[in-house]
């Protein structure tokens, strides 16, 4: 009897399923172009000066190398039906990686022998003989072929055995190879800290003097990260979202006391050991966290799509300089922006009072647009401000082209807060960042952050509940075009002139960008968004930590919105709320395996008492709705 039953579990035991050829072929078509396209628009060649490890990996191969990883990956992948076993791990997912990375590789060198043969500089001027050099590593075409294809064959499995090793395997590895990365990439800022803090040879034994890091430092880094891996645990990203919904509230409070009081000390202490350079950076970040907490209570908590944004940070920057420059044409009150007195609250007063009219003056006519219609009429309104401060019928007030030159530095006192002085700035900056963290969280929790809320989720709901909807829209309109207008005041004291070209519509488009890929509604995702897209990658105009992707940047601002809206739609940081608007079912389902409702603060069913929680972790009796 035992010997049946024995031999019945085994041949219902799951087998491994034959290898998908079809699955392996597209993934490895689409690898081959995919690293044909990266090098085609010529980030190969442009980010191959900067060093990964010296002196044999830049930033530029590794644009190429991680397609046959992902791509094998990918391949290696399969999902189980619902009901059925998950599938079982071995060589078939090997196999799939390995034929992935073999058929990537294949395509990028008959790539190479194309542009090597025919010249395609006219149509494409990245693809000429240094790029064919370049990817040939000067060994000639067959040699370089070989390498290609053996090469990304051998990327490709490592892609499908990382489906095959236990979790813990596959942390580690990723933890080590981005731990390298990030290091390499961060050689500014570590470089600035061990000069402030006087460690001068950390930097030396970690980096080449050429850039980057040198052989044994990163196999060093590489395993101090791969050791901070094991400490991670196993739990699935829905398990860690449904344990991060089913938290104490006084769990939640205690954490985010710890990571604001973390915050407030890197903010006050960090500026000081670094330079100049790394200091502007982080001025430049506080703007746009200014003006992207605006667009996050307009777009993130009323779900008004506004495009135009921009404009409120051209009326606070233009209000500043008409009251401050010796050099405004008509107006020349010649105010100064002094903090301790009160000519500079007066300006400050007057940017809040004419952002207020612009929030109305563009709120009021789209107050019954909703979704794309309202986007597209905002972004309209944002581009009549600019020509309209361009305009020579309105140059004798605004400059025109020429704009408004010559604005004083903002003060303290007797102390002088010079645009040059990245440093003072940038605690400038921090001190009305902080101001408005302070009132958006206040705004948020109160009952005009509820009736955003409502009318965010459904507009005719909230107003059938006796909400007001258009005011809660003004509301909204008005009080994110105050927090760009006082980014506008800070950026004129900063930069000591403006001009039109300084309010295009790009501004806007990256301040909602900072905005989604940060968590919408979520006041620690904007900061997180702005710290990813401003500090490191670079504003419109401003340059960012990685200056070799200058020219690449709104490339990879959409190939970010792509991956974050598939993978991740609640952004870097969500809100509670919003993880709980995007996988409801998700949650649910999870929930009713364990015997537990999310929304009760993961209790068991027939433990459940008369409290619950909302997102904001405050108990609401049964009854209050």
């Amino acid at each position: 009897m035992t010997d049946t039953l024995e031999r019945t579990s085994e041949s219902e035991a799951p087998s491994p399923n034959p290898v998908d050829w079809s699955k392996v072929q597209k993934w490895g078509s689409l690898g081959g172009l995919t690293m044909s396209f990266i090098a085609a628009i010529g980030m190969v060649a442009a980010l191959d000066k900067r060093i990964i490890i010296s002196p044999w990996l830049s930033l530029g191969f590794i644009t190429l190398l991680w397609v046959p990883v992902a791509y094998g990956y990918i391949a290696a992948t399969e999902k189980a039906s619902d009901g059925s076993p998950p599938p079982v791990k071995g060589a078939r997912d090997i196999i799939s990686g390995l034929v992935t990375g073999l058929i990537s590789g294949a395509l990028f060198a008959l790539f190479i022998v194309i542009i090597d043969a025919v010249d395609l500089t006219d149509v494409f001027r990245n693809l000429g003989p240094k790029l064919v050099e370049l990817l040939t590593f000067g060994l000639g075409l067959g040699a370089a072929s070989v390498i290609w294809i053996v090469g990304s064959g051998l990327l490709g499995l490592i892609g499908g055995a990382l489906k095959v090793v236990r979790p813990t395997v596959r942390r580690v590895v990723s933890s080590a190879a981005m731990g390298v990365f990030g290091v390499a990439l961060l050689e500014l800022i570590v470089t600035d800290i061990s000069q402030g803090l006087h460690i001068e040879f950390v930097t030396d034994w970690l980096y080449a003097i050429n850039g980057g890091l040198t052989t044994i430092s990163a196999i060093v880094v590489a395993i101090l990260f791969g050791l901070l891996g094991l400490r991670s645990d196993d739990r699935t990203l829905t398990q860690r979202r449904l344990d991060r919904m089913n938290l104490e509230p006084q769990v939640l409070v205690r954490r985010n006391a710890i990571a604001a009081a973390i915050t407030i000390a890197a903010v006050i202490f960090l500026p000081m050991i670094l330079g100049g350079l790394t200091n502007e950076l982080l001025a430049n970040v506080g703007l746009f966290v200014l003006m992207g907490l605006g667009l996050n209570i307009v777009v993130g908590s009323a779900g008004l799509l506004d495009l135009g944004y921009v404009a409120f940070f051209a009326v606070g920057a233009y209000t500043t300089a008409i009251l401050t420059s010796p050099l405004s044409p008509t107006w020349t009150p010649e105010l100064t922006l002094n903090f301790l007195s009160w000519e500079g609250w007066l300006i400050l007063a007057i940017v809040l009072v004419m952002a207020a009219i612009a929030g109305l003056f563009i709120g009021t006519p789209v107050i019954k647009l909703r979704g794309d219609y309202l986007a597209i009429v905002t972004l309209g309104f944002g581009e009549i401000v600019r020509i309209l401060f361009l305009s020579d019928w309105l140059s004798p007030y605004f400059g025109g082209a020429q704009g408004i030159t010559n604005i004083p530095s903002a003060a303290l006192g007797p102390v002088e807060i010079k645009g040059t002085n990245s440093q003072a700035m940038f605690y400038l900056i921090a001190a009305f960042v902080a101001i408005a963290i302070y009132v958006s969280w206040r705004l948020q929790k109160s009952r005009t952050g509820r009736a955003w809320t409502a009318l965010r989720e459904d507009e005719d709901v909230a107003e059938a509940m006796g909400i007001n909807t258009t005011a809660s829209k003004l509301t909204a309109f008005v009080t994110g075009a105050m927090f760009a207008s006082i980014a506008g005041m800070l950026f004129a004291a900063k930069v000591g002139s403006i001009f039109p070209s300084s309010f295009k519509l790009l501004v806007s488009i990256i301040i909602l960008v900072i905005v989604i890929v940060g968590g919408m509604g979520s006041i620690p995702g904007v900061i997180i968004g702005a710290i990813v897209l401003i500090g490191i990658l670079g504003g419109p105009t401003q340059p960012g930590l990685l200056q070799e992707f200058g020219q690449f940047k709104l490339l990879i601002y959409g190939a970010l919105l792509v991956v974050m809206m598939l993978k991740r739609p609640e952004g870097l940081w969500p809100s509670l709320r919003r993880q709980r608007e995007l996988h409801h079912d998700e949650m649910s389902q999870d929930s009713w395996l364990q015997g537990t409702s999310y929304q009760t603060g993961g209790v068991p069913e027939d433990e459940q008492g008369g409290t619950r929680y909302t997102d904001d972790a405050a108990p609401i009796q049964d009854g209050d709705g």
